[in-house]
């Protein structure tokens, strides 16, 4: 079985002190190597995080190069997602059956290889592609990384390994638009899909040195129906909605594509109710914290999963922006969220779970809105002050709904959890894309425009942040002792506790 602890006995001996000592050091042993592990799957959540802001500022020139429109690019971004989206679910069994670091490390070559074949793209339909080996890649990279935290760090030891484990993360998103704008713009951007090369390959390394093989001895039989029901249906979903108004396909078509993938995951939900060890957990959905969680935090991620996408359109096709420019201006979102880092377990200990997330997706909402209010006149000051305020209360929204994810999840069903909101997450952040580029086409169609001027983005930012108010609907009936396990007790005793800090987004910018 899975042995998450190392107990070491005491031992008589004629120095008790000697005993002592050679315990402490075993201990902390133990925990530099839990830091350590820590330290390297945050290296895939760099590299991932890296790769997913690096790419949206680069959308506009990667398409005139590609000879596409810029909207056409949603593909690209959303193909990734959908790999991911496919594959995290199968990753926990996977991870169990082969030993976790081996699925580690072979998920790192994998998204090398997408890498490099992204950086070597020649059109829309090679980019694509290549993305999609990229998402198979990272299906199984971060998943599992996280997979490997959660199983060999114990639980007192839990909130320092996290922490070490999203600072790093938080490098991604900060030096992925600012780094992107410059290469693209002083280079080329097929140089930015190379840069991931040089991480994955010191991860490998260190993986084999550190990472521990956690696996379960039994890890049950692998629920390939279920496998394959959410794989098409979430195939139909997702490629439905990132197809519509790009006149790939009829609108017959499109629409038929969308409903099919409704099917089969109506399909799924009627399999899961019978077998034994479904894919996907579905059970995890009566207790009231994750429910709640997964659903309203849906809708928010949705919202904001546009961001990365819209923001860089934007700023250089609609107010004339370099590449390097527009990345100087967005990165600031990240670098807030940096910020709250810091200060979310004292917001989270002093304010509880439902009151924080109520009163900031408020605010978050309005931060979001706001965009519609921009023009090319507006001064760059606003911009940063707007991008960052934006970022740093995102990043505690973001803290709170993966804290409330797992608030009530037994160990035991952990990595059952962990797919499910690992692939919310992704069906989230490429279904924004995708609704924010089909608002965007249907406010260009509804004007006579052709082009992406300015005030095509209003619309979208505005409908986006009225949207994002619903998921406030689902958060209002969470008890006000939610969470109490991760921040409550510490608040009703007065006793300083710092509240778990949950493994970073994958596109926190």
């Amino acid at each position: 079985m899975l042995r998450r602890h190392i107990h070491f006995p005491p031992k008589c001996s004629k120095s008790g002190r000697q005993t002592k000592d050679k315990g402490a050091v075993a201990e902390d042993t133990r925990l530099n190597r839990s830091l350590i592990t820590a330290l390297i799957v945050a290296s895939s959540l760099i590299m991932e995080n890296l790769d997913g802001t690096v790419i949206a500022t680069s959308l506009p020139l990667i398409a005139a190069d590609l000879g596409t429109s810029p909207l056409s690019l949603k593909l690209a971004m959303t193909s990734y997602m959908l790999a991911l989206a496919i594959f995290i679910p199968a990753s926990g069994w996977v991870a169990d059956r082969f030993g976790a670091r081996n699925v580690f490390r072979a998920a790192l070559v994998v998204f090398i290889f997408g890498s490099i074949l992204s950086g070597l793209s020649q059109s829309l339909e090679q980019l694509v592609a290549a993305r999609i080996i990229q998402g198979i890649g990272g299906s199984m990279m971060t998943p599992v990384g996280r997979l490997i935290v959660l199983r060999s760090v114990p639980r007192e030891q839990m909130i320092e390994a996290f922490t070490w484990l999203t600072f790093p993360a938080m490098i991604g998103p900060m030096l992925g638009p600012p780094l992107g704008g410059f290469i693209t713009t002083y280079s080329s951007w097929r140089l930015i899909f190379f840069i991931n090369v040089p991480i994955a390959i010191l991860g490998v390394i260190l993986a084999t040195r550190f990472i521990p093989d956690v696996r379960e001895e039994y890890p049950g039989v692998f629920d390939f129906k279920g496998f394959l029901l959410t794989a098409l249906g979430f195939t139909g979903v997702v490629f439905g909605f990132s197809l519509a108004g790009g006149h790939f396909i009829a609108a017959g078509p499109n629409i038929a594509l969308i409903l099919a993938g409704l099917f089969f995951l109506w399909l799924y939900v009627r399999h899961a109710r019978t077998h034994p060890n479904p894919l996907l957990d579905l059970t995890l959905f009566r207790l009231d914290t994750f429910r709640r969680a997964i659903i309203g935090g849906t809708i928010f991620r949705l919202c904001m999963g546009a961001v990365p996408f819209l923001l860089p359109l934007m700023l250089q096709l609609g107010f004339g922006l370099s590449p390097f420019h527009s990345g100087m201006l967005t990165f600031v979102s990240s670098f807030g969220a940096l910020f709250m880092k810091a200060a979310s377990a004292w917001v989270l200990r002093t304010f509880g779970f439902r009151t924080t997330v109520l009163v900031n997706g408020f605010i978050c909402a309005g931060t979001f809105a706001v965009n519609a209010l921009f023009t090319p006149a507006t001064p760059h000051a606003i911009l940063l002050v707007i991008f960052g305020v934006g970022g740093f209360f995102r990043s505690l929204q973001f803290t709170a709904l993966n804290g409330l994810v797992f608030a009530d999840v037994e160990m035991s069903r952990m990595s059952k959890a962990t797919g499910i909101n690992a692939t919310g997450l992704q069906i989230a952040g490429s279904g924004g894309i995708a609704l924010g580029a089909t608002i965007v086409e249907l406010t260009q169609l509804s004007r006579g425009e052709t082009g992406l001027n300015a005030d095509v983005f209003g619309p979208t930012f505005l409908f986006l942040g009225v949207l994002m108010l619903f998921s406030l609907l689902i958060f209002w009936r969470l008890p006000p002792e939610a969470g109490e396990g991760l921040a409550g007790p510490a608040r009703q005793r007065g006793v300083p506790k710092a509240a778990p800090q949950p493994a970073p987004e994958p596109s926190a910018a």
